[in-house]
Formats: structure tokens, sequence, C-alpha cells
């Protein structure tokens, strides 16, 4: 798809303005209620398909085909990221009302790393075409270390910091609590970062290691820059409000990792295909529509499996203290009755 700068700019404005009438909106710290998630939420899925139908009409089928997998594929690997900034907000003690502005500032830190990241991909595929090969093994490997820690069951209890963030802290200084909205403050003539620039720092350059999954997987399925940029802006920018309104439910998809292992895994032999392709090799290609399908299809049985084996998990538990319940009860009434035996 031929993009003139002309669009590119009319794109990066589009996204701003709906950013800055984003933050317009949320600009008051307060605690976001489900419903104000859940309405912002449809707010920019319907902005992302309007975006894809607009590719279809004004552009080709292929476009807008790449651009919903693309989105799809960004936006369910986003929600893997909500794991991790639940543990941020959690190490650093976030306050409720703070942290709607915590996110947004962090998504738009994210959005621009990952920007730079794109363009550098889309500079080195097009001057070297065996990069696929890479990215494609790259990707299979990633899948297979995504199943080993779905089957390891292991969690993460705490958040650790990376060395950026902590010579950035050693650098500047942290203030000791919460100064409201503040970014910096002046503490004994000093100029130092509040908790609340560090968080946000911690949110942006964290997702960059999301991004080294993400970006390889994206251009699995599209080489198009712009496509890329656009399904991975509208992905993060909505990240936000998802945070707040599946953020109680993120336990419940048990089976998340399974479903995102198969995608990644799917994404880098399609890769390696193309690869083999460009290098003339005669060996059969994966469709976009073929990608889409298979995308889709594993998110929805990874979401309903997951909802199974919850309420499969909880009747479990409802059953053991039903039952550890009933036999207090019976000891209780034993040694009642066995108090009467020798009183009488």
């Amino acid at each position: 798809m031929d993009v003139s700068w002309t669009l590119w700019a009319l794109t990066i404005l589009g996204l701003a303005a709906l950013i800055a009438v984003d933050f317009f909106i949320g600009r008051k710290p307060h605690d976001v209620s489900t419903k104000e998630a859940g309405i912002w939420t449809v707010v920019w899925i319907t902005l992302a398909a309007l975006f894809g139908l607009g590719l279809l009409v004004f552009g080709n089928s292929q476009s807008a085909g790449e651009f919903f997998a693309g989105f799809i594929t960004e936006k369910s690997l986003s929600v893997d990221n909500l794991f991790v900034f639940v543990l941020i907000m959690a190490k650093f003690s976030v306050p409720s009302q703070l942290q709607q502005r915590v996110l947004l500032v962090g998504v738009l830190i994210a959005l621009v790393l990952r920007t730079v990241f794109i363009a550098a991909g889309a500079a080195v595929i097009a001057n070297f075409s065996w990069v696929f090969y890479i990215f494609g093994a790259f990707l299979i490997y990633t899948a297979w270390k995504l199943i080993q820690e779905a089957r390891a069951d292991e969690e993460e209890d705490e958040f650790e910091e990376n060395r950026l963030l902590k010579s950035i802290e050693h650098r500047f200084g942290v203030a000791d609590r919460y100064h409201g909205t503040k970014l910096f403050i002046r503490n004994n003539g000093k100029r130092v970062m509040t908790p609340l620039m560090v968080v946000m720092l911690a949110i942006g350059t964290t997702d960059v290691l999301f991004a080294l999954d993400s970006i390889p997987a994206i251009f699995g399925l599209t080489q198009d820059p712009y496509i890329v940029f656009t399904a991975n802006a509208f992905a993060l920018m909505g990240l936000r409000q998802l945070y707040f309104l599946i953020g109680g439910l993120l336990k419940k998809l048990v089976h998340l990792s399974y479903g995102l292992s198969v995608i990644l895994g799917f994404i880098g032999v399609k890769l390696v295909l193309h690869a083999l392709h460009e290098s003339g090799v005669h060996v059969p290609e994966i469709s976009v529509p073929l990608s889409l399908s298979v995308i889709c299809g594993v998110l929805v049985i990874t979401t309903i499996t997951s909802l199974i084996a919850g309420r499969r998990q909880a009747a479990a538990e409802a059953a053991e203290a039903e039952t550890a319940d009933s036999g207090v009860d019976a000891g209780t009434g034993s040694r009642k009755g066995g108090g009467s035996g020798i009183d009488g």
C-alpha cells in the first residue's frame, strides 16, 4: 500500500487529536469506574474498526485484512502486558485515582519507543530479507518459552526494575511520597522526580520488552510500516481502559499463555515460509484471511476453555469448603454428645 507523506502526517495528527481528547476528558485524577472503562474500550475498538473499514474502502481488501490481523494480534499480546502493569502498580503503591494518569503517559512513552522499533524493523526488512528467518525463529522460540512458563505455573509476585530505570532514579533522585500529578518537585533545593514519574517510566520502558516479540509478530502479518504503526497505535491507546475493565478478570484467563504461544508459533512458521519463498524455494505461503481466522479462532477457544477451567476450579473449591465445613460440624456435634454422656 502506497502511503504519501501527507497521509502519514494526517494519521499522526488524527491520533494525536484522539489522545488529546482522551487526556482532556480524564485530566482530573479520579477512580475509573467499570462503566467508564467499558465505554472507552468500546470507543477505541470502534475507532480501530472504522479505520480498518476506511482502508478497505479507500485502499484494498488485503491492507484492511492485514490491519485487522495485526490489530487483533497486538491487542491480544498487549493483554499480557496488563499482568506486569498490575505488578508495577502494586510495587509503587500507586493511588487508585492516579493510575489512569500513569497509564496514559506510560502508554504514550511505549508508543514512541515502539515507533522507533517499527522504523528500525522496516529499514532492516527493506534491506535484508533474510531477517525473516531470524524473526520467525525468535517467535517460535518465544512460543515455546511461553508454553514452558505456562506449564511450570510460575507467577511473578514482584516487579523488578530494569537497569535503565534504576540509573534514572540514581541520577535524578526520587521523592519519598506522591505529590498529586506533579512529576518533579524541589527537595532541599534539588530537583527530584516524584514516584509518579518513576512509575510512568516503568510502564513505558517495560513495554519495550514486550515489543521484542510483538513487533516481529506483526511484521509476520504485514511488511507495510503504515499498517504496522497504526495497528500498534490503536492496540496500545485502548490499553489503559482495558486495564480497568478486565484487571480483575486477568487471573481467570488461565489459558491465555497457551493461546498466545500458538499465535506466535503460527506467525513464526508463516515468517519462515515467507523467507523461504523470498529465497526462491517453492513453498506454500499462508494468506491473510487464513492468518486472521487462525488468530481469532485461537483467542475464542482460549477464552472459552479459560472460563470453563475457572468454573470447574471454583466448583471444586466450593465443594472442598463445603466438605471441610461438614467435617467441622460433625466433629463439634460429636464432642458435644461426648460431653453430655460424661455429665450424665
